[in-house]
């Protein structure tokens, strides 16, 4: 009996192209201003329009500056991919959610958030954690420039099928455990190749109680245990929050959407190519201590010895990275001092991380020599997080309250942490260098680094 992935991915075969490959319909294609104002400007060289410009979705977030009251030139590199995506989207007929509109945003926080991500349908973006809009039941994937090229001009990819996996997390969170614990977990238990050539299904008791926005988060990270799907299967959860979205089906059309995504979810016996479970019980706050999502502990745990790894060339990462993050094997995470923390990303920069970071602050204040910003996801977490004078909390707790975008997750936008700083990040990669040129990154959950700021090390959230 099918899978979830592979009753979606049936619906979207135009044929079979053979030795695993198939000719895939893609229902939605994102943008953002790093690769989507160069993929609309190649269709068009090569004399050709975009396919389906109804179907397509712009918005500027890798590379615009966070800075509050910014504007399209407070980045000047930023400025220029983002006139060259105004102009393309413009020439092609391809809807753009420009800045300073409410629609702007972080692309996979304003895709669920509009309702242009919906159960069933197959959507591609020149972005590796397009995975994330799996968490409302959708085939999502990202794909190289070439690939996004080819896809606005057909609607089409050709694309190997992948086998299935499944992880079933199995009973109730234990009080300050979040969705970003349990697929760090995931990923240090498993490992960051497991899910290759896969695409991933969370399920069981845990992830049915999950919002939807906590899906979105599962989901996100499936990259980084190299699958390119992650999925979350079709309930009520999704139903409820999917009604009234801006691009959501209505009315009588509302109705017909809701009556055929009910059939989406894998049959019961169902058969994976792999599936595996993981007790609730065995799942507490996680914070990465090396540079690979893979690299992870218990926030009370301490930092692994070379001689613990499974293969000599794991020993030989773990030096590594423990040179890089300046730790000493052995050393106890907890107590560890931050100097910067970042509340944000298309991991944690909805209204709910932002409604639990701002729980923890409790009327303190960040720790004198800790820099940290609140970045929301878009736009409209950012008016609602501010009607709920969440960012007021901030604020007085002496965090920066700025403007949606990528912001610190990626170091595109002329904004990164230091060299040599040390980051609590609830961002979802702590490579070599990625919110900065010898930034030293621990990837954790929205509480965990808002208390690691009040606390100026990192911090159990739960203490």
């Amino acid at each position: 009996m099918p899978t979830m992935f592979d009753r979606i991915w049936d619906r979207h075969v135009v044929t079979t192209l053979g030795d695993g490959w198939d000719l895939l319909w893609l229902d939605r294609i994102l943008l953002h201003d790093l690769s989507g104002g160069r993929a609309l400007r190649e269709v068009a060289e090569r004399g050709l329009r975009v396919a389906e410009p109804s179907r397509v979705f712009a918005t500027p977030d890798h590379a615009v500056s966070s800075a509050p009251g910014r504007t399209a030139s407070t980045f000047p590199r930023g400025a220029q991919l983002l006139d060259s995506l105004r102009r393309n989207c413009a020439e092609q007929g391809v809807r753009l959610f420009d800045l300073g509109t409410r629609e702007n945003g972080i692309v996979h926080v304003v895709a669920p958030e509009q309702g242009i991500v919906l159960p069933g349908v197959t959507l591609a973006c020149g972005d590796s954690h397009t995975c994330t809009n799996g968490g409302v039941g959708a085939v999502a994937f990202g794909i190289g420039s070439s690939e996004l090229t080819q896809a606005l001009a057909t609607n089409c990819l050709p694309q190997r099928r992948p086998g299935t996996f499944r992880i079933r997390f199995e009973g109730s969170r234990a009080p300050g455990v979040t969705a970003k614990d349990m697929i760090l977990h995931a990923i240090g238990r498993f490992g960051a190749a497991a899910g290759t050539g896969m695409a991933l299904e969370f399920a069981g008791s845990a992830v049915r109680a999950m919002s939807l926005e906590e899906r979105l988060t599962l989901c996100n990270l499936s990259i980084e245990m190299g699958a390119r799907v992650g999925m979350v299967a079709p309930d009520n959860t999704t139903f409820q929050y999917l009604a009234g979205r801006p691009f959501a089906p209505t009315g009588a059309l509302w109705d017909r959407a809701m009556a055929d995504w009910r059939t989406l979810p894998s049959d019961p016996d169902a058969r994976f190519t792999r599936d595996e479970a993981i007790p609730m019980t065995e799942v507490a706050p996680q914070i990465t201590w090396g540079t690979s999502p893979e690299q992870v502990a218990p926030i009370t745990g301490t930092v692994p010895t070379p001689e613990q790894a499974r293969s000599p060339a794991e020993a030989e990462a773990w030096r590594a990275a423990l040179d890089y993050m300046g730790l000493q094997p052995g050393q106890k995470l907890e107590g560890t001092k931050v100097d910067w923390v970042f509340i944000g990303s298309c991991t944690n920069s909805r209204i709910e991380d932002l409604r639990a970071a701002a729980a923890v602050l409790a009327g303190r204040k960040r720790a004198g020599h800790v820099t940290a910003w609140v970045v929301p996801g878009s736009e409209e977490v950012k008016a609602q997080a501010e009607a709920e004078g969440l960012h007021r909390l901030f604020l007085d707790a002496g965090f920066e309250w700025r403007e949606p975008g990528c912001a610190l997750c990626v170091a595109a936008n002329g904004e990164s942490v230091p060299p040599g700083a040390r980051a609590v990040s609830t961002s979802n990669r702590n490579f070599v260098g990625r919110q900065g040129t010898g930034a030293r990154t621990h990837l954790a959950s929205p509480a965990t680094a808002a208390r690691s700021a009040l606390e100026g090390a990192i911090t159990d959230p739960r203490a």
